[in-house]
């Protein structure tokens, strides 16, 4: 399974769980099994945060295939300008 981490941030929706393990082949599959784990998750992760699959971060993750070791981390957003 996925080792999901979360920032300090989300922690709020995870009961202060920093990481948990997930059962998934893509970044879809991921956001929806912690959205059954802790409902509103997805909401939250899929409009405010950035993804990093296996050390890379990833602009548009949703197609993105996530492997049974896997390692995922969110991300704040960074904006420039």
């Amino acid at each position: 399974m996925a080792e999901v981490f979360f920032p300090d941030e989300l922690r709020k929706y995870t009961n202060d769980e920093p990481s948990v393990a997930v059962a998934a082949t893509n970044f879809r599959e991921l956001v929806a099994a912690l959205d059954e784990i802790y409902p509103g998750i997805a909401s939250v992760v899929s409009e405010g945060m950035a993804v990093a699959i296996d050390g890379e971060i990833i602009h548009d993750p949703y197609l993105e295939p996530v492997g049974p070791h896997s390692e995922v981390h969110f991300l704040h957003r960074i904006s420039g300008g």
